[in-house]
């Protein structure tokens, strides 16, 4: 495939605008040195804030909320011992290094790049965008497999059907993490977001209980809007734009089109016949209720599902599993198509895939290490609070305070990566207010969603952005931050007003939001 662009589409003022986005993004230092000098500045701010008296609660211990001095000696010691702990626990180091060992394998044996081919010989060209967006919605089940698995594979994907690989990423990521809360499978999210709100309304009502369910039909109905904006913008807006990006990866890493031989066919198909069987296995441990995968049924909330709650092995095994999903297969392509000769072809693939994660590992420790101290500082919790406090004395009308609740999360979202931390601040404060004024802590929940999802894909502060980036720069070696905001600001600024649009109509028309769910308090 040649690397050689095609010629430049016409530049109409959103081409101008992210144009503009992609230069001054990229001209900002280093992803790296950017976390490092964004965790002075919270320094600083926290030395210049650690002695102004806050009359706002913290939800989390119910005192004034006082921003921590980070400055002050304890602070600094306990900062500098805990600074290899940060980095090791870093949560998507491990699920990230992990499973690509697996999928090194199953790319350095061909396996990856074969079984595309073959998938791309019989989907139609026009069904890619949606069938990968709907599949980065589908993945959210198996936690965050989605960003190391379906977001690289979307890149191959694109470049393989001879379209341009960032436009693949593009519309992975719109699908994992624009769509974060749209699922027509419930998710381990599910519970997690119900058990805080049930916490935040019982301060009003102690007699509240939330169906972990509550918000399933609105968001599995959200799928089909995700998947339409992210079709749409991929193919009319993201990938046009591309046309005069060349294309400049590694052609040796780089997937290609040539005809399977024989070898190759018999490889997938065994290889395919492996996965089939592992999967198969799999599913088999997890039938008997006594199986050993479930979580304890004290841990399942009503409603919810023993295989599917954070606490079940299974959800928390979900890496490992890729893992052995790709090296399995990975392994028997190998030797059935003759590139795998020894065992130590394989430990070859796996250190291959770990060379190329060497720059993300980098920037991961002084993510890890600016996420903790912003965390320890409080100054996300008090904007969080703050903001919130805000919508409350504005007294606003309630489908204009719904749009506020969207708006508050997103701008938050942008300092905060958590959503279970964010709903634990915000939903303190919305979820009885609401109450108040006759509102359901379902339909506040539900707007909370709605403007975390929308703006994942814009926040560097998303534990997973500097890996995306990673992934671009495997394609487009120039790529950085502000390639992928420009990539990715289409798609958050539609969801943002189509999505809240959406909801809006959800409760104009009283569709049900989800299982037990209501839109007014007390329920009727």
């Amino acid at each position: 495939m040649s690397a050689t662009p095609a010629a430049a589409p016409p530049k109409g003022w959103l081409y101008r605008a992210l144009d503009l986005v992609e230069r001054v993004g990229n001209r900002l230092p280093d992803p790296a040195v950017l976390f490092l000098l964004l965790m002075f500045v919270v320094f600083g701010v926290s030395w210049a804030l650690s002695g102004v008296p806050f009359a706002e609660l913290d939800p989390r211990n119910g005192e004034p909320i006082r921003v921590v001095n980070l400055l002050d000696g304890a602070a600094l010691t306990s900062f500098a011992s805990k600074m290899v702990g940060t980095f090791v626990a870093f949560p998507p180091l491990g699920v990230v290094l992990v499973a690509m060992l697996g999928l090194g394998v199953a790319e350095h044996t061909g396996f990856i790049s074969a079984a595309l081919r073959t998938l791309l010989a019989v989907t139609p060209r026009m069904l890619l965008t949606p069938v990968l967006v709907g599949v980065g919605v589908l993945s959210h089940v198996a936690v965050d497999a989605g960003y190391v698995l379906v977001i690289p594979l979307g890149a191959v994907i694109f470049y393989a059907a001879g379209r341009h690989p960032l436009a693949g990423i593009a519309a992975a990521f719109a699908g994992v993490s624009g769509g974060f809360s749209a699922t027509f499978v419930p998710s381990s999210l599910d519970p997690l977001l119900a058990g805080i709100t049930q916490v935040a309304a019982q301060i009003t009502d102690p007699s509240v209980t939330i169906n972990p369910l509550n918000n399933y039909f609105f968001t599995t109905a959200s799928t089909a809007l995700i998947v339409l904006v992210g079709w749409a913008l991929t193919d009319l807006v993201i990938e046009p734009r591309l046309r005069a990006t060349s294309v400049d990866g590694d052609p040796a890493t780089l997937p290609t089109m040539d005809e399977l031989t024989a070898a190759e066919r018999r490889g997938v198909l065994w290889a395919t016949v492996s996965m089939v069987v592992t999967l198969g296995l799999l599913v088999l441990t997890t039938l008997p209720a006594s199986s050993p995968w479930r979580a304890p049924a004290e841990s399942v909330p009503a409603g919810g599902s023993a295989l599917l709650v954070s606490a079940a092995p299974l959800m928390q095994s979900i890496v490992p599993i890729i893992f052995v999903f790709f090296l399995v297969p990975g392994v028997v392509y190998g030797y059935l198509a003759g590139s795998v000769k020894t065992h130590r072809d394989v430990v070859s693939g796996m250190t291959k895939a770990m060379s190329g994660m060497g720059y993300y590992v980098v920037m991961a420790f002084f993510c890890a290490q600016f996420i903790y101290v912003f965390g320890q500082s409080n100054i996300g919790a008090l904007m969080a609070i703050k903001g919130a406090n805000w919508l409350k004395l504005m007294g606003f009308p309630m489908g204009v305070t719904l749009i506020g609740i969207v708006l508050l999360t997103g701008t938050v979202n942008l300092l905060v990566g958590s959503a279970s931390a964010k709903w634990a601040l915000i939903g303190s404060v919305m979820v009885p207010m609401l109450m108040e004024l006759g509102i359901s802590p379902d339909l506040t929940q539900a707007a909370y969603r709605v403007g975390d999802s929308s703006t994942n894909i814009v926040t560097p502060l998303l534990p997973y952005f500097p890996l995306i980036v990673v992934f671009c720069q495997r394609y487009v070696k120039a790529s950085g931050i502000g390639t992928l905001l420009a990539l990715m600001l289409p798609f958050s600024v539609t969801l943002l007003v189509l999505w809240s649009t959406f909801l809006l109509v959800f409760w104009g028309l009283d569709i049900p939001l989800g299982v037990g769910a209501s839109y007014t308090y007390p329920a009727g």
